[in-house]
Formats: structure tokens, sequence, C-alpha cells
């Protein structure tokens, strides 16, 4: 399932986050809705990127901000360099052995045009910037309303992403 839209998304599921995909690690489908009312940091993935080092401040930010209402999920994809060929069990191997990866990761997807899943098109409308290369991120307010868009090259943990996360956590802007 590359991502499926909910027809009868449950009360209180903000429209941006009524989306389906399957997991990384059992292929079994998750609505995304689970993580309504929690501020949510979307990133894409890759395991043979520059930048797949940053799954560790990824994970250390999922376990410090958690028990605040925050969370991170990962979208593994292959659109950018080919630097995610592996198979989804391939990819939950690499992120649980290498990284500790506890962080929810959907099934490998796509998230450029022409074929972006429906939610990477979305957050990409509501901000202006779509991904150009692995380990994008976007931060989703708890209400589901207000996106944030970083680049690939800003750590997860920069000053600048701790200061939006610690915001909205706070249910500022």
């Amino acid at each position: 399932m590359a991502g499926v839209a909910l027809a009868d998304a449950p009360a209180g599921c903000p429209p941006l986050l009524q989306h389906t995909f399957d997991r990384l690690q059992d292929e079994t489908p998750m609505s995304l809705c689970k993580f309504a009312g929690k501020v949510v940091m979307v990133v894409n993935t890759a395991s043979f990127c520059g930048y797949t080092r940053q799954y560790e401040a990824l994970e250390s930010l999922h376990q410090k901000y958690r028990d605040r209402g925050f969370a991170v999920i990962g979208f593994p994809s292959n659109d950018f360099g080919q630097q995610e060929p592996g198979s989804n069990t391939q990819i939950a191997e690499f992120c649980r052995s290498t990284y500790g990866i506890r962080f929810p990761m959907f099934a490998k997807t796509n998230v450029s045009q022409p074929k972006a899943n429906p939610f990477f098109d979305e957050l990409a409308d509501r901000t202006g910037a779509r991904p150009k290369w692995n380990f994008h991120k976007y931060l989703i307010d708890r209400s589901g309303r207000r996106v944030v868009s970083f680049q690939s090259a800003i750590e997860p943990d920069s000053p600048t992403v701790v200061a939006e996360i610690e915001t909205m956590l706070a249910g500022g802007r």
C-alpha cells in the first residue's frame, strides 16, 4: 500500500494525516491518524546517503520528546541517487541493527514528482518545499494545520529545528 487516503477517518484526525501506509517492518497498514494531536517530524530516508547518520539524531529526538507528544516517522525512498535500493525487510534490518531505530518507519515510497505519494504532495504543497534529496524534514503541529520544512542539510537536532519542536510542543505559533 503506497499510501491510501482514508474514506472514513476517525473524528479528530486532521485532513493532512488521513492517509494509511504499510509499516516497514511487517507491511501491515497503519493510519497516520494514530499521530493526531502530536507534533510529528516526517522524514524521507535512505540507507546509503551522506545524511544517513541523521538517523542517530532522529532517534534521539524521538526518545527525548515522545512523552511530550512528539513522534518521528520515516519514509524510505529510492528517489534520489538510488540510495535506498534494498527491500523493506533489508531497510528495516539496517535501521534496527545499525542505528537502533525504534521510531515508526513505513514501506519504501516515492516522495518526489512525478510519482510522489499523496501525503508528500500535500506536505510540499503546504510548505512550498519539495524534497530535493534524502532526509528532507517536515514538522507538523498538533492540529495538523501548520507545517514547517527543513532541507536535508539541516540537522534534525539543530538549534533551529529543536526550537521549532519546542514551540510546537508548547502549542505556540
